[in-house]
């Protein structure tokens, strides 16, 4: 079964990634790692607040720049050890993905680049406050259709029908649906 080498390869050259001059930005941090079944990626659901846009939703690990952070991967990185207690500081990443834009009409400005990387070892998970739960969505029933799904989100009471992906009592969609597809994409077929 593929796995991390080939992540790697097929990512590889993708660094450094070119930062966006202005405006607010923000990193995710892609983990992966091999289990029996092929790869998975890291996922949180993230604790319900009434000043946070995604509220609930399922993300991948990661939020805004600091001031004092070097750059966009350092921001991926202090945010996956802050929110879920998993330190990616030694691990190399395997690459980044596109840099995308929310859809939101107020979130137009934000910019979020996604950081791939190795789970680096065992990982127990030490959540913040804001994340109730994390877990391991299999990339190989992704890939195969097998978990897809929908979604309708209310959008100024328009109705909107998007993709997502359902597993475990979870629904994947929007932003972080968008960068795990381009993943996949990059991957290629034989990848998970």
């Amino acid at each position: 079964m593929p796995g991390l080498a080939q992540v790697a390869e097929r990512l590889g050259g993708t660094l450094p990634l070119r930062e966006p001059s202005a405006g607010p930005q923000a990193a995710v941090a892609v983990v992966l790692r091999e289990a029996a079944g092929g790869l998975e990626v890291l996922l949180i659901r993230r604790a319900e607040h009434p000043r946070d846009p995604w509220s609930g939703h399922v993300s991948l690990p990661g939020g805004r720049r600091e001031p004092s952070d070097a750059g966009l991967l350092a921001t991926a990185v202090r945010e996956t050890l802050e929110e879920v207690g998993l330190d990616l500081a030694a691990a190399a990443p395997l690459g980044a993905l596109e840099t995308m834009r929310p859809r939101l009409a107020i979130f137009r400005r934000l910019t979020i680049a996604p950081f791939v990387f190795a789970l680096p070892g065992a990982f127990e998970p030490r959540l913040s406050s804001e994340v109730v739960r994390t877990f391991w969505l299999p990339l190989g029933p992704v890939r195969r259709g097998e978990l897809d799904g929908g979604i309708v989100w209310r959008a100024a009471g328009v109705p909107l029908h998007l993709p997502a992906w359902k597993f475990d009592g979870e629904t994947v969609w929007g932003l972080t649906h968008r960068i795990l597809k381009d993943l996949l994409e990059r991957l290629g077929p034989a990848v998970t």
